[in-house]
């Protein structure tokens, strides 16, 4: 079972929806306990870098989210849900996030003629055709809904990037753990392959 944490922060049922339409076995749930038995999980996320981290400790899930990543189970944090396993945004200043990787979460520089927050679809530049990116075409286009990005410190964690007046770390792969800035909910068949590609790696 796939478990989809709700911690009062995320876009649950899309996420639900799109794992069920590909066949997937999967729960939203708020039970520490049943996270903790499920064979991977997904931390979406939308709203403020504070107001999340606040709903992640008021409803007790800080540890066994980190619980969780330690036990090498497949884990995928989507847009929010990306952000908050780094260290700090600049949406919310002296709010820590969960550390798991070290970057900064940057607001996204106005400016161009680009309008923020960046709502539609943007092509990705994959650095390797593996993880999340088995059996995705060339310069993919995905889908995000953002106003802060991330800016990781180590480029080694960096799995794709995309550019809307600036460098964004679009998607992160490090051991057990992926995320993506974009929404694979919402970004069609290639957001759909992406999701199997994640629960390919689910034993």
């Amino acid at each position: 079972m796939i478990a989809v944490i709700d911690y009062g922060a995320g876009n649950l049922q899309s996420v639900k929806n799109a794992f069920n339409f590909i066949g997937c076995d999967v729960k939203v749930t708020a039970d520490k306990e049943e996270l903790k038995s499920a064979s991977a999980a997904v931390l979406p996320g939308v709203g403020s870098f504070g107001d999340a981290m606040n709903c992640l400790k008021k409803s007790d899930f800080v540890n066994p989210v980190l619980e969780f990543i330690e036990s090498g189970k497949p884990f995928l944090g989507i847009c929010l849900g990306l952000q908050l396993l780094f260290e700090e945004s600049e949406e919310s200043p002296g709010v820590n996030g969960l550390g798991i990787l070290k970057g900064r979460i940057k607001k996204i520089p106005a400016g161009n003629g680009l309008k923020i927050p960046h709502i539609g679809w943007n092509s990705l530049n994959i650095k390797e055709y593996d993880g999340l990116f088995q059996n995705i075409g060339q310069n993919p286009y995905v889908y995000f809904v953002h106003s802060y990005y991330l800016k990781a410190d180590n480029p080694n964690v960096v799995s794709s990037t995309t550019n809307y007046g600036v460098k964004i770390d679009a998607s992160i792969q490090h051991g057990n753990l992926f995320a993506t800035q974009f929404h694979p909910e919402k970004s069609g068949k290639t957001g759909l392959q992406i999701l199997k590609n994640f629960v390919s790696f689910v034993k």
